[in-house]
This record gives structure tokens, C-alpha cells and sequence, in this order.
């Protein structure tokens, strides 16, 4: 059931600057400021939207001085402090606070909780601040609040301070839905999905509570029957599994041959993954067909949504897999190739009942004609729109990347008889690569670069390098710019080895194409986004996705869901909101209604 309303954004668009304030007294922890501002600020004839309202206010802190975010989050009491213990607290803080459980910590909880908040603020200088009714909004456990407490409590104040007014953004959403009697309820039903999809991970994971689901696993074949399952209870009018471990779910247009709109995500993990990444761009999809059904409604297009069986590439040697087999860019020489454990892909498919054979997989590309393009839903693995405080980005290109393997040899020799002028350092001439790396790249627009791994083999504390082991990742939003940062790195390598008299071998290891935006896909991702009283941000992606691989083949567009935890993917602390999760289905809803008229 939704909250009993006691206000209405008709009602809060009537009312003076003091009613205005008045309305909104208690959402923000003793700040009235900061609704002061937001209706100075406020569009002619009041906000269209919660969501626009939220925004708004947090707009306004977003752009506040520096002792002014301080002052906010020094207007919050401690969890499980005095004013908890002496029940001084606002009926808000009160009300949550006990949600959480905190007003009956054991006194083991509640002593490790005092001195987490004696060694915070020490820190720190200001309160910690979590928004403890969690992402569901129904609180998290003490045990969450006690973890979460400590892993923030080595930060960096720059970065914890950021994170505390995000979360006082979260409490604030809260009380507002409270306020003006709203529920997420498709957000819940995603959040409740990804959550229940979570249960299955692979073995020497799932003891550790830890999410793993790779290639054709127990797991894995758990997770598709499931999503099977539940696309049935959703109304597809067709749901399978087809040769490749796709979970595929049809509902169809107005006439059953219509052309449709492909979309849809991966389901399987990196090791040791989160709960959203992929998986998101599934279930959202899934409410809005849900939404439909329930509603006996039918669109000029069909909407096909692909569960893809595999992206990451850790089982295999194969990242697209999934995606590959509907371009029919699936590579057949994948099929021999053998997992850790000398299991064939061939021989796993047939092991999960697929044919596990070339004919079965050819036949699952799609004719893009029938198509009227792929649309796809993600998390944004990113701190951007996190720091900009927008729970959605419309993406403008998935980056092209570049990536080798390399080797630089030097000279090993004595550390404490070698002159420095007579050095042959191999992995001082990598480090000189990397800063290389990090200062081109930030001169170039939307341009990364990484080298993420690096090895002296066989180092010694008292042994100057002699070899150094290196990868170099490079991206950019086009190729003009990725092959321009690629060609400057490679020179300044060359020219780094010259100088030090040490040499380099760098084998290319993969190649990707950017993958830039349809241009009226994009249009109607913001036309939707817009449609929520949502400011669009356009951004690139940096991380690959499926999307690139159908872009090869029809017009695709993806749009970004804001993550917590700074942004973080790939990671147990991967999470979103229910409410950043319902902005997201009626984002899609809407994309969907622009398509049923003319």
C-alpha cells in the first residue's frame, strides 16, 4: 500500500515562498535554506514532478558553499547516539532510526557503534550519515549499518563528504515519498527481482556469499530458468531458451508479424560480481511488458527482450557471446575452446541440454529488417551521475578501446652499485609510460587510459628491474581519437625506451570498434527522460556493453541508471535505489508510448 498523502505537488504549487518552506519542513535535517533556494529557483507554475522536486533540492546543495554542506551534515544526529539515547531525535530521524533496528542494538552493536562514532569524528570532523532505510526503504540491518559504518571510516574526506550528502539526498527522498504518499512499486519489483536472481552463484562463491555466475554453470542455467519463469508470469507471449543459452521473451504488436524493438542485457557475472549490472537492462524491460499485459495493451511493435547468456568472458575466452550468436558474428572456433577445469564450450552446451552446434547457432541471427532497432538499460559502473545527483544519463557513444600486452627488458643489476646514470630500469620505463598515459589521455575529450596490471617478475627489494610485465587498456568515443591516443602512446613508448636504452615488445590483444549513438534513438531515450521532469545529461560509455555488438547490425541508443556507492560495478557494493529503478521503468515506459503514436 502506498503512504496516506498529505501533500500534493498541485497544493505545494499554490503556496508562498513560507508555505513552500513550511510544506517541506523536516525533509532536510534543520535546513530550511535549502527549500528557500529551491522555490526561489522553482519553474513557473511549480514542479511537473516528484522526481524534478527531488532534483531541484538537491541541485541545491549540489551548488551550496562548502560550509553550508558542512552545516548540513552537522545538522544530523549520530546513529546510535545521544540524542538517540536521550530521545531527543526529530520524528524523522526517530522514525528511522528505529526502522533500522538501532533503537534495540545488543550492547555489544551498540558499543561498537559508539566508537565508530568516536573515531569518525575524529576523523572526519562531522557525523557519519546513512540513509539506514537502505535502498528498498524498508532498513537495512544493524550488522549492513555496523559494516558500511566501517569501511567508510577510512575515506577520504573529500570523498566521504560527498558521500554523506548523497546520502542525506537519500533520506530526503525518502521523507518525500512519505510526504507525498508514493511508492516505487515498479522500482521494487525490479530491486525484489535482481534480488531473488542473486541466490544463485557458483560454487566456491555461493559459500562465501559471494555472486559468481559464469558460462553454462548450475547457476547459470538456475538464473535463465528463473527469468523464464517470471517472463511468463509477465505476459510474453513466447519465452525460450535458445542455442546459445539466450533467455528470449516475445510480446507481440498489435499484429503478431509487426516489426519489433530489440532489448535486453546480460545475465551472467564477473567473479565475486554485483547484482545489477546486466541483469538491470532485463528485468526493467520485463516490468514494462508486466506493465502492458496488465493493462491488455498492445503496441504497433512487438518488444523482444534477450536475457544474453554470456558478456563477461570468464568461463571462456569469449566476451558478446550472447549477443554475437544474434549478428551472426559468433566465432565457431569458440566451440573447442576449454575452461580451467578442460571442459569444451561445445561440450558444456551439450551438458545443458543446448546443440552445440554451428547449424543451431547460425540460425539465431536476426534479420535487422525486422527490427526497428536495440535499446538497452544499464547501470552506469561510473561516479558521474552519482556526483551530479541524476539518477539517469543518456548515452551518446559506447567507446572504442585498443588493448595490448607488453614487455619492456632492461638490464637487472645491483641496487647499491649501479650509478644512477648507468641504469637500465625496466620498470622505471614503464612508470614513465603510465604517466604518460594518464596526462594524453586527459588532454583528449572523453579519452581513458589504463594500464591495470604490472609485474617484475622475479623482483627483488636490492635488484633494479631487468623486466617489467604490463597491459594498456586506451578508449575513446570515437576511433579518430582512440587511434590518435593509441599511435602518441606507442610513440612515447618507443621514445621512452630510446632514452633509457631498454626494449619493448607489445602484442595487440584486442581491437573494439566505438559504437556511437543512434541519433533518433538517443532523441527519444531524452524525449522520455525529459518526460519525468528529469535535466538530460548526455555522456559516453566507457565500458563495453551488448549494445555495441547489435550496433553492428541496427540503430541502438542505452540509457544509464545512477549507481550508489560512489558508482562502483563489478563489486559486491554494487547497488541502486528503487527509486532511481521506477525513474528508470517509466523512462522505458515512456520510450515505449512514443512509439505507439504517430
Amino acid at each position: 500500500m502506498n503512504p496516506v498523502p498529505t501533500l500534493t505537488l498541485a497544493q505545494l504549487a499554490t503556496r508562498d515562498a513560507a508555505g513552500f518552506v513550511a510544506a517541506l519542513d523536516g525533509i532536510y535535517e534543520h535546513s530550511p535554506w535549502i527549500a528557500e533556494r529551491a522555490f526561489a529557483r522553482r519553474p513557473a507554475g511549480g514542479h511537473t514532478s516528484l522526481a524534478g522536486l527531488k532534483q531541484a533540492l538537491a541541485e541545491v546543495v549540489r551548488t551550496a558553499t562548502l560550509d553550508e554542506q558542512l552545516g548540513l551534515i552537522r545538522a544530523h544526529p549520530e546513529l546510535a547516539g545521544k540524542a538517540m539515547v536521550d530521545h531527543s531525535l526529530t520524528a524523522e530521524s526517530s522514525n528511522e532510526q528505529s526502522k533500522a533496528g538501532l533503537t534495540h542494538c545488543t550492547p555489544e552493536e551498540f558499543k561498537q557503534l559508539q566508537q565508530l562514532n568516536v573515531d569518525y569524528n575524529a576523523r572526519f570532523g562531522w557525523p557519519f550519515i546513512l540513509a539506514v532505510r537502505g535502498p528498498r526503504g524498508l532498513g537495512l540491518s544493524r550488522q549492513q549499518i555496523i559494516d558500511t559504518f566501517a569501511r567508510r571510516l577510512l575515506g577520504h574526506p573529500e570523498v566521504e563528504r560527498a558521500e554523506c550528502l548523497r546520502n542525506i539526498h537519500r533520506i530526503a527522498e525518502i521523507r518525500l515519498n512519505d510526504r507525498f504518499g508514493v511508492r516505487p512499486a515498479l522500482g521494487e519489483q525490479v530491486w525484489d527481482w535482481a534480488e531473488s536472481l542473486a541466490r544463485f552463484s557458483d560454487p566456491g562463491f555461493a559459500e562465501q556469499g559471494q555472486l559468481t555466475v559464469t558460462y553454462l554453470t548450475e547457476a547459470h542455467r538456475a538464473t535463465a530458468a528463473q527469468l523464464m519463469t517470471w517472463m511468463r508470469q509477465c505476459g510474453f507471449d513466447e519465452v525460450a531458451l535458445d542455442a546459445v543459452g539466450n533467455v528470449v521473451g516475445v510480446y507481440h504488436g498489435d499484429a503478431p508479424d509487426a516489426p519489433r524493438l530489440l532489448t535486453g542485457s546480460h545475465y551472467d557475472t564477473v567473479r565475486n560480481g554485483g547484482k545489477y549490472d546486466g541483469r538491470l537492462g532485463i528485468l526493467v524491460p520485463m516490468a514494462c511488458v508486466r506493465e502492458l499485459h496488465q493493462q491488455g495493451r498492445r503496441l504497433p511493435c512487438g518488444i523482444e527482450v534477450i536475457g544474453f547468456a554470456e558478456e563477461e568472458g570468464q568461463r571462456y575466452g569469449a566476451t558478446f557471446l550472447g549477443s554475437s550468436a544474434l549478428t551472426g558474428h559468433f566465432d565457431p572456433a569458440w566451440l573447442d575452446q576449454r575452461d580451467t577445469d578442460g571442459i569444451s564450450m561445445r561440450d558444456a552446451m551439450l551438458q545443458a541440454g543446448l546443440p552445440g552446434t554451428m547449424a543451431a547457432i547460425e540460425a539465431l541471427r536476426r534479420d535487422p529488417s525486422r527490427y526497428l532497432g536495440f535499446v538497452e538499460v544499464h547501470i552506469e559502473q561510473g561516479p558521474v551521475l552519482t556526483e551530479l545527483d541524476l539518477p539517469l544519463g543518456i548515452v551518446t557513444s559506447i567507446n572504442g578501446s585498443v588493448r595490448y600486452v607488453g614487455e619492456v627488458r632492461g638490464l637487472a643489476s645491483h641496487a647499491g652499485t649501479t650509478p644512477m646514470d648507468r641504469r637500465r630500469d625496466a620498470a622505471a620505463a614503464v612508470a614513465e609510460l603510465i604517466l604518460f598515459v594518464e596526462q594524453r589521455a586527459a588532454a583528449i575529450p572523453d579519452a581513458v587510459g589504463t594500464v591495470g596490471q604490472l609485474q617484475v617478475p622475479a623482483g627483488s627489494i636490492n635488484v633494479i628491474p631487468g623486466r617489467c610485465l604490463f597491459s594498456l587498456d586506451l578508449r575513446a568515443t570515437t576511433n579518430e581519437a582512440r587511434d590518435q591516443l593509441d599511435q602518441e602512446v606507442r610513440s612515447a613508448l618507443e621514445a621512452i625506451a630510446e632514452r633509457r636504452g631498454v626494449s619493448v615488445q607489445l602484442q595487440r590483444t584486442m581491437s573494439v570498434a566505438a559504437a556511437p549513438s543512434a541519433a533518433a534513438w538517443q532523441l527519444r531515450w531524452e524525449a522520455a527522460v525529459q518526460s519525468l521532469g528529469l535535466p538530460v545529461h548526455r555522456m559516453p560509455s566507457g565500458a563495453g556493453h551488448d549494445a555495441m555488438k547489435l550496433h553492428e547490425v541496427m540503430p541502438q541508443a542505452m540509457l544509464f541508471q545512477r549507481g550508489l556507492n560512489l558508482g562502483i560495478s563489478h563489486n559486491p557494493l554494487e547497488s541502486v535505489t528503487t527509486d532511481d529503478t521506477e525513474l528508470c521503468v517509466q523512462a522505458f515506459l515512456a520510450l515505449l508510448e512514443g512509439l505507439s503514436t504517430p
